[in-house]
């Protein structure tokens, strides 16, 4: 038995969008591996959909119906993969992970967890990079309503976060460290809103731990974390991929994030973000890889 519980929330309708590749799928392949090899303290909880008025706090009202009718089916395939009619509850049933997870990990002063990605790329009038809604600016303005007046967004996808940037780079209340690999959907960081994209993966962990250290707590005290978990950055992985940058080496970086959390008393809430297999075998190394955050965030929530 254990005595500490990390939601970790998840819907079949994750999965349920026609176009079929790892960012519509890997959510269900996770989820089967934590039913078949449970991480202690996990708890699979199914999350409720946001509605369209929801989406609309943070994206354009004519973007959000595009995505729900598929019409202009230009402005509903923005991000990148063909529109289908079950789309729509897809994307509801994902961000609204991403909101339960802030709200969780909030109420419960810990950590919590969503199956989804943070889909970073999402600005306010269309889709970007394989992202239709932004789930950290929904889960921001979230737990901004629940309370939360001080927002740290920790983004460690392989890519930037440009979306997020340009929902949220206008609020004293958030900041966001970004710590990239690639260049793609770049934008201009400030004080509260640093980026770095990192070529060399010498200089990877490194450069987190320097940011974390930056951050100045607790002066600068945060009510929430958000963690984009991207696993991109993985060598071998088929977008994004940064030799050198190896499955211990992304286990590392988890440790690093959860613990420093910890370290600070932070509650924090993950979502999965990028990771892409490279062929049939890659699946199951792809699971393994979003499976460390997992079990690196139980860890910490276990030993707090």
């Amino acid at each position: 038995m254990t005595d500490f519980e990390l939601p970790v929330f998840y819907s079949p309708d994750y999965v349920l969008a026609d176009h079929a590749f790892d960012t519509t799928r890997k959510a269900a392949w996770i989820a089967d591996s934590l039913r078949e090899r449970p991480i202690a303290g996990v708890r699979l909880i199914e999350p409720e959909a946001l509605t369209a008025e929801q989406l609309a706090e943070v994206h354009d009202f004519a973007y959000v119906e595009a995505v729900r009718t598929g019409e202009p089916v230009g402005l509903a395939e923005s991000q990148g993969f063909p529109w289908g009619d079950r789309l729509w509850r897809m994307v509801c049933a994902t961000n609204g992970g991403a909101v339960a997870a802030a709200i969780a990990a909030l109420n419960s002063q810990s950590a919590a967890s969503s199956l989804s990605s943070g889909l970073h790329h999402a600005k306010r009038g269309h889709g970007d990079g394989y992202c239709t809604f932004n789930g950290l600016a929904l889960a921001t303005r979230a737990a901004q309503s629940a309370g939360a007046s001080r927002i740290l967004i920790i983004d460690l996808d392989a890519h930037c976060g440009g979306g997020t940037a340009e929902l949220l780079g206008d609020d004293p209340g958030v900041h966001q460290l970004d710590v990239a690999v690639d260049s793609y959907d770049g934008y201009s960081p400030s004080r509260d809103w640093t980026l770095d994209v990192v070529y060399d993966a010498a200089d990877y962990l490194s450069t987190i731990r320097r940011r974390l250290e930056e951050l100045d707590l607790p002066a600068k005290a945060f009510d929430l974390v958000l963690y984009n978990a991207g696993m991109d950055p993985f060598e071998r992985s088929a977008v994004g991929g940064l030799r050198g940058i190896s499955a211990a080496f992304l286990a590392e970086r988890e440790q690093l994030v959860f613990d420093w959390c910890r370290g600070n008393s932070l509650p924090v809430a993950f979502v999965l973000a990028g990771g892409y297999a490279l062929g049939k075998k890659g699946q199951s190394e792809l699971v393994e890889l979003h499976r460390s955050t997992i079990a690196a965030a139980a860890d910490a929530a276990g030993s707090s």
